[in-house]
């Protein structure tokens, strides 16, 4: 059985994560040329009349659908309901302590994002687009922290933390091939995060 693997067209982790200040929030950084992705959610760092604070960080991740189409037409990958694509992912080993029984969701971006070229992931001090506020340089996401089409969406458990991310998403790139002229959506890629009851997320974490 033949392979053909695609690396990703453009990356870049979002975050509205406190600056060392423990005042400002991250939200206009990016992180688009950064080695890594990254999602995490962090709960009670700081607090203040909002309460406890919540800060959270998602990864964006686009694939280069054209020419997964352009090879179908040229029959290097088979037709539809002939072939399977999988998302693959590897966990960063890093020094820091793990959590374990999480659930990572997998959901298709809803809008075209710009990937941006900030590298700093510890202080997040290089501004640009995308961010945790902004889609591309003029363009505001309509909830902060991305949009997603809230179907065609994966839920990946993680029992113990440091499992790499495999996933079966033929579904989604079909419909990517497709594309709106076809009715089905375009491909804007996937947003990566934790689920709903775990990220540590209220209205006022934007700011």
């Amino acid at each position: 059985m033949a392979i053909t693997r695609y690396t990703a067209s453009a990356d870049n982790t979002i975050t509205n994560a406190f600056e060392a200040n423990l005042v400002t929030r991250g939200t206009g950084s990016n992180m688009g040329y950064a080695d890594s992705l990254e999602v995490f959610s962090i709960y009670g760092q700081e607090s203040g009349s909002n309460g406890q604070s919540a800060e959270l960080s998602r990864i964006l991740i686009q694939f280069p659908v054209t020419q997964i189409s352009a090879d179908r037409t040229a029959g290097i990958i088979p037709a539809s309901g002939s072939v399977s694509f999988f998302l693959k992912m590897y966990n960063a080993e890093h020094p820091f302590t793990l959590p374990q029984d999480f659930t990572l969701t997998v959901a298709p971006i809803a809008r075209a994002w710009s990937e941006g070229t900030g590298l700093d992931m510890d202080e997040y001090k290089d501004l640009g687009v995308s961010n945790w506020l902004r889609s591309d340089s003029s363009t505001s996401w309509t909830v902060v922290g991305g949009d997603y089409l809230n179907y065609d969406n994966y839920d990946v458990v993680f029992p113990r933390g440091f499992e790499n991310l495999e996933l079966d998403v033929s579904e989604v790139v079909e419909n990517w091939i497709k594309g709106s002229s076809g009715g089905e959506y375009d491909n804007y890629g996937f947003g990566i995060r934790l689920t709903g009851s775990q990220e540590a997320y209220f209205s006022s974490s934007a700011g």
